[in-house]
């Protein structure tokens, strides 16, 4: 079933959003991005007769109530986006009675599912070594289901329409639809276009194809540098990996961070890009401080000889001019992580060269593809966001597609 296609006249739809929105220290959000990219979905069902229960998580509460990750705190932003009254359920498992109450066109908002453990599915409190957990586990899952039936108890219909979470088995993501026929469980708007967009990278690559992966870690990418190692014409890898890589090759990082474990992993990704023909682009040289703040003392040195007491916080000039030369040029492009410590304004130009060249190629007629919040984040501080072909609501879901991998949230509702 599609969105489109359902009648939601007199339906009460439960809607898994996410509405994990980063905020200030007073509670409100400064980055809506996530509850505008939700809209199109929720007031579709509200437009066509519908009830809407919404549902998502914020923070890692880890299976407890904390006031800091209170979904409270966004209800008057949600209902100002939709531009109608929100309730809100301060048990998102004890909303029985205000869902059975809600007439086409009313909002209800649950209260935070991981304030409940039951919604990741993790047996809380005992370490895997331990001989129990098996059964923790086993015990857990059930829980899970429970959890699961509860919430989907609430509603006539399902509606999946959280990207960002979408690489998780949890309860509202996947375990839920199970309580729901094929014809009463649909992916929303946002689902489909993000499904779409990584089909246009993946599927239909129009070449050539440049992906630029930061970050700090080649650990927390490995498995995506490698997968797109297979598919793309070029590979730019900066921000804190770069660091890595040079000391892979018996480099002088000085204090720059650096994940020692993974040096034959460095060498790893290098020969398997010279074994497939992509060309692997990575950082000549570094802006550096001596110490990690926006007011550090800076000077421009080579990736492999940062002097002791200095450590790379974002890619030098000529690294900048290398990524835009290597964009320059793309048909499809995918960005994920920055290039430096793009939340200081004195370390931010790498990400923002990237940014611009991406914009550029873009207007020549590249598809681009910015994923993961860093980047988004980026985009959104330079202004580039209509610059771009599409920006996706997800990290790690993101990754996981590319990476071929099946996403619990969308195999849920397609029956995969």
């Amino acid at each position: 079933m599609t969105i489109k296609d359902y009648n939601f006249a007199g339906k009460k739809a439960i809607v898994r959003v996410d509405f994990n929105v980063p905020l200030d220290e007073n509670g409100k959000i400064t980055d809506d991005t996530r509850i505008r990219g939700a809209l199109p979905t929720l007031k579709h069902i509200l437009e066509n007769g519908g009830a809407l229960i919404i549902m998502s998580h914020m923070g890692k509460p880890k299976g407890k109530v904390q006031a800091k990750f209170s979904l409270g705190q966004i209800k008057d932003a949600v209902a100002a986006a939709l531009g109608r009254p929100v309730q809100f359920a301060e048990d998102c498992a004890k909303a029985q009675d205000q869902a059975a109450a809600l007439k086409p066109g009313e909002v209800l908002l649950l209260e935070n599912l991981r304030f409940y453990p039951e919604e990741e599915g993790k047996p809380v409190g005992i370490e895997k070594e331990d001989p129990a957990y098996e059964a923790a586990k086993k015990e857990m899952k059930a829980r899970q289901k429970e959890f699961a039936k509860t919430l989907a108890s609430y509603a006539d219909c399902y509606v999946m329409d959280a990207f960002g979470t979408a690489h998780r088995k949890h309860a509202s993501t996947a375990v839920i639809a199970d309580y729901f026929d094929a014809d009463n469980k649909m992916l929303g708007f946002l689902m489909e276009k993000e499904v779409a967009a990584v089909d246009a990278v993946l599927g239909d690559i129009k070449r050539p194809f440049v992906a630029i992966m930061g970050g700090s870690k080649v650990s927390s990418k490995i498995g995506i540098i490698e997968n797109l190692l297979g598919k793309v014409d070029k590979l730019i890898l900066c921000g804190g990996m770069t660091y890595t890589f040079a000391k892979a090759h018996g480099g002088e990082i000085g204090n720059s961070i650096v994940e020692l474990d993974k040096l034959d992993v460095a060498l790893g990704v290098e020969e398997l890009a010279k074994k497939n023909g992509v060309e692997l682009v990575m950082a000549e040289d570094a802006i550096c401080g001596d110490s990690f703040s926006n007011d550090a003392k800076q000077q421009v040195c080579p990736s492999n000889a940062i002097p002791e007491g200095w450590e790379g916080l974002d890619a030098g000039p000529k690294a900048q001019e290398a990524f835009a030369n290597a964009i320059k040029g793309a048909k499809t492009i995918l960005w994920n992580g920055p290039a430096g410590v793009f939340e200081f304004d004195n370390f931010c130009d790498g990400s923002r060269a990237i940014g611009n060249a991406i914009a550029e190629a873009t207007a020549n007629g590249a598809f681009s593809l910015i994923g993961g919040g860093d980047s988004v984040a980026c985009v959104n501080k330079f202004g580039l966001a209509d610059k771009v072909s599409y920006i996706s609501t997800g990290g790690g879901a993101l990754l996981e597609a590319i990476e071929g991998k099946i996403l619990p949230g969308v195999a849920a509702i397609k029956g995969e």
